[in-house]
């Protein structure tokens, strides 16, 4: 009995296998424009990318946080200039009520229009 093998169809069959495999690791990689794409490309490299990934995650909300801050901020400076002017406009009417020249009906007019601020 004899056994015949076929060394190089052997070798020339793993070389294809492996000449395969990498074709299909370079389109994955120019599919997807990225140069990890799974752990196995790059371990410490996707652990690095995720570690940025989650800074700058972490760093859009902070700017978020920080615009809403300001937001808000506008918001109190507008009540309280809104609030200054009503306390104008009430230091101005009560100035006018003190007169000696305003009678007591018009007294009691500006202490209504008072109330209405």
């Amino acid at each position: 009995m004899r056994i015949n093998t076929n060394v190089a169809s052997l070798q020339a069959q793993e070389s294809a296998s492996l000449t395969n495999k990498n074709l299909t690791n370079s389109l994955e990689k120019l599919s997807s424009g990225l140069r990890i794409n799974k752990a196995s490309d790059d371990a410490s490299g996707l652990a690095i990318a995720d570690k940025l990934r989650t800074q700058a995650s972490s760093i859009g909300q902070s700017i978020s946080n920080g615009n809403s801050a300001v937001s808000l901020t506008q918001i109190a400076d507008k009540a309280m200039a809104e609030q200054s002017n009503i306390l104008d406009i009430v230091k101005t009417k009560l100035i006018q009520a003190s007169t000696d020249t305003t009678s007591q009906e018009g007294r009691e007019a500006i202490g209504k229009d008072i109330d209405k601020l």
